[in-house]
């Protein structure tokens, strides 16, 4: 027991060392330092959502580099940016490309009729539902893809495009509604991602589960040509299993493999078969299933709505960890995920509250979206165990990791930096509300991004 004890202190203390190395010098130490330009083009910033910003020594909140114009359309998606411009997109189906010197707004793209908010059965998005999920850019090709919902011939649609990056010029469109489907009743939630030439997001419901859908995983070719799917609760009678995970892009692994999280399904009782809900599924390229988990409870997880909701974060110590609304995070097996109730650890009541959105992990450290207040956990890969560092003291969305603090957005207009060792408030500024539940800050171009309901503002980062 002695040696087992001494083995979870000592990765606590690597885990302690590892955040100790990311503080960041004084912004006047700083101020000298060789500043670099960093690409930010997906969901937390690289295919696998790590939510880390390397190469950020430094972050300058003492007052704003720019506040951009105020937008047309309210912001749910995370602010992108390559070397040449920052990117966003908006409800009222407009994409932007600002500035990194100033804001000002470099072209805009209006793509269509944003859908009332009036037209749909439920949700909670209002005035109109466009662009809801994050988009993803692919540098080599200078083209950025998104999903928006749009009214046409006065009916709703979802409609994948392909603009340059340059201009805004539309080079791809397909529709993107599985056949059969009611599109009122689906919300393109998820940020998008890129998968060895196509572009991989889910669809899920809107707000209130109303109406007839399935939770679908979609993969469109970066060129066009027709859409391939995924469906959850696919039998005849089924229906739901949204896949949304609180804005978080499918995660796509170094074999091209998609890795989502499920909500709750329309099966209710675990004498009926699994219907892949509330679950972690591991999906191959060509969106076929390899392998699953979940937990068993996972038929009154259906019956009460506790979705997991928050991206899967795959370790480096080839396990993954998976949450979400009941609170419970488990630790998986990543090579065998092992279907109905097979986790490697489990740890109960990690906050509160839901678990919704992505998450950022350094090293064994996760930092976990908890509503109520992130939370970091530390995992100990063998044996296997999951326990709280620390939990925040303040409430906010999904963070980011960058000179030594965690980065999060409150929904009471405040953005925080919080130490990475203990949680502690560090960093606090007003910033505006944010229209999004579960906003998350973005970087590059030398720049931190951090979205109010309809702006965006940059925050000087220098590097090492």
């Amino acid at each position: 027991m002695r040696q087992v004890r001494v083995r979870e202190l000592t990765s606590t203390l690597l885990a302690l060392l590892l955040a100790l190395s990311f503080l960041s010098p004084n912004v006047d130490d700083a101020a000298s330092a060789t500043t670099s330009t960093l690409n930010w083009t997906v969901y937390h910033g690289d295919a696998q959502g790590d939510g880390v910003a390397n190469g950020v020594a430094s972050v300058d909140t003492t007052a704003a580099q720019w506040r951009s114009p105020v937008l047309d359309g309210q912001l749910y998606g995370e602010p992108l940016a390559t070397a040449k411009a920052i990117f966003v997109a908006t409800e009222a189906d407009v994409v932007y490309a600002l500035s990194p010197a100033t804001g000002h707004v470099l072209w805009a793209r209006h793509l269509g009729v944003a859908v009332p908010s009036g037209n749909l059965p439920c949700g909670d998005i209002s005035p109109q539902v466009g662009i809801t999920g994050t988009p993803v850019i692919d540098t080599a090709r200078n083209e950025i893809f998104v999903v928006a919902d749009q009214l046409r011939n006065g009916s709703a649609r979802h409609e994948f495009y392909g603009l340059n990056t340059a201009s805004g010029a539309v080079e791809t469109s397909v529709d993107t509604d599985p056949p059969g489907a009611n599109p009122t009743a689906l919300l393109q939630r998820t940020g998008l991602n890129l998968d060895h030439g196509r572009v991989v997001f889910a669809m899920g419901g809107n707000y209130g589960d109303c109406a007839s859908y399935r939770g679908r995983v979609v993969s469109i070719s970066e060129t066009g040509g027709a859409p391939e799917f995924f469906t959850v609760d696919a039998r005849a009678g089924d229906s739901q299993g949204a896949i949304w995970m609180g804005g978080a892009a499918p995660v796509v692994d170094a074999n091209g493999d998609v890795w989502v999280a499920t909500g709750n399904g329309s099966v209710n009782s675990s004498s009926q078969p699994y219907d892949d809900s509330d679950a972690v599924l591991e999906l191959s390229p060509s969106l076929h299933l390899i392998q699953y988990f979940a937990p068993t409870s996972w038929a009154q997880d259906n019956r009460e709505d506790l979705d997991m909701s928050m991206g899967p974060v795959l370790l480096s110590s080839a396990q993954v960890l998976l949450a979400g609304k009941s609170g419970i995070a488990y630790l998986l097996n990543r090579r065998h995920l092992g279907g109905i109730g097979h986790q490697e650890a489990a740890l109960n009541a990690v906050c509160n509250g839901n678990i919704d959105g992505g998450s950022a992990q350094l090293g064994d450290v996760v930092v976990v979206p908890c509503v109520n207040g992130v939370v970091a956990l530390h995992v100990t890969p063998s044996p296997a165990k999951l326990s709280v560092l620390w939990r925040s003291p303040v409430s906010g969305g999904p963070a980011v990791i960058a000179a030594g603090l965690v980065w999060s957005i409150g929904q009471n207009g405040v953005l925080y930096g919080l130490s990475l060792r203990s949680g502690a408030v560090v960093r606090q500024l007003n910033v505006g509300a944010a229209a999004n539940h579960f906003p998350t800050t973005g970087f590059g171009d030398d720049l931190m991004l951090v979205t109010t309901s309809d702006q965006v503002i940059g925050f000087r980062t220098v590097s090492p």
